[in-house]
């Protein structure tokens, strides 16, 4: 077959065919060793017999197989690691999977795929990163179709209010799955469907991959807020001036017809401004209580993706212009060291 639309000069469509007819989900691989990337691994064992796992460091893969958990990230989860195939070589876990579910944290995307040799065009790609590539200032999909010529129909990303720590807990979630071919999430969702969570899909992946860039924002804003005091009350008001502005942006950038009261959208910025396990939300709160943003970082053992996401969005809103106090807001306190109280004292005046 391949043959013959070769010699018809058909070759892409022969590709596209091919694409179309791709095994879903086939082996899937999990790439990052965190703790996100760690829930889903516990989610996806629950419903495959194996899976394949990139871990960036052997010395973690070795106290892995030693003590049947992540050594570093939700230690309280237990695998049997007879059903995991680990790869410290991220081309061979590349070439042994069909589908990489990808869940290492934007800042780091890059490094881990400038090592990467092996063709992406025939593998499935699932985003799990709520963030932007920095530098770049482009969506994670966005990132893989440009530069590793994986067609969009093949990418999709993972969204939603879904802590890892929750997941650990085994506590009932939600997830949206989200592509341009719907009908591959549709194929692809009872990967992610167990007696503790659940799932639906849509088309809208720009506007699910900003959300989740922005929700990190306000989260960090929430948190400066609590810091400084600011109560319950304000917060309602503060969620509700948060979710307009994304509304606002999402619609600007991506004309696509959503409902951003859906928990893709308002359910997972509420529980990243809320929840105790929100590194952003943490991180907001210590600049909120006077910490230096280098001190506040220091002292997290995570990244909050809300810090880099932030200058980005708001270098990629120069060129929309859409008016955004609140992201304008944690931009001039993270990166131009203003005063939180001032600013955010400022902000109060624009919410309504």
């Amino acid at each position: 077959i391949r043959d013959y639309y070769a010699s018809r000069g058909l070759g892409d469509v022969y590709k596209r065919q091919k694409g179309n007819a791709m095994k879903l989900p086939g082996k899937i691989a999990i790439m990052g060793g965190g703790s996100w990337a760690t829930a889903l691994a516990k989610i996806v064992l629950s419903t495959q017999d194996s899976i394949n796992w990139y871990m960036r460091r052997p010395d973690r893969i070795e106290e892995f197989k030693q003590l049947g958990h992540n050594p570093c990230y939700l230690t309280a989860v237990k695998f049997d690691t007879n059903k995991i195939n680990f790869y410290s070589n991220i081309n061979q876990a590349i070439k042994d999977s069909d589908t990489l579910i990808f869940a290492t944290p934007s800042p780091f995307l890059k490094q881990h795929l400038k090592k990467v040799k092996t063709s992406l065009k025939d593998k499935f790609i699932i985003s799990a990163i709520k963030g932007i590539v920095p530098d770049e200032n482009m969506l994670i999909t966005d990132y893989f179709a440009e530069y590793y010529k994986v067609p969009t129909e093949n990418i999709a990303v993972i969204g939603g209010p879904c802590h890892a720590e929750e997941i650990a807990l085994e506590r009932l979630s939600y997830i949206t799955l989200a592509c341009s071919d719907i009908e591959k999430v549709r194929t692809i969702s009872p990967v992610f469907k167990n007696q503790y969570l659940k799932n639906s899909f849509c088309k809208d992946v720009t506007g699910i991959e900003y959300a989740a860039v922005l929700k990190n924002v306000y989260a960090i804003a929430a948190g400066i807020c609590h810091g400084m005091k600011y109560g319950d009350n304000f917060q309602a008001v503060f969620i509700s001036n948060a979710i307009e502005e994304m509304r606002n942006f999402v619609d600007a950038v991506h004309g696509l017809e959503r409902d951003i009261t859906d928990s893709v959208y308002l359910g997972d910025l509420l529980v990243t401004a809320y929840s105790r396990f929100s590194r952003n939300r943490t991180f907001g709160t210590m600049i909120g209580k006077g910490y230096s943003v280098k001190t506040a970082q220091l002292e997290m053992e995570m990244i909050a993706e809300g810090y880099y996401g932030t200058k980005c969005m708001r270098e990629i809103n120069e060129k929309y212009k859409v008016n955004m106090p609140i992201l304008d807001a944690v931009y001039d306190i993270l990166y131009e060291k203003k005063s939180p109280t001032t600013v955010i004292r400022q902000l109060t005046e624009t919410f309504k």
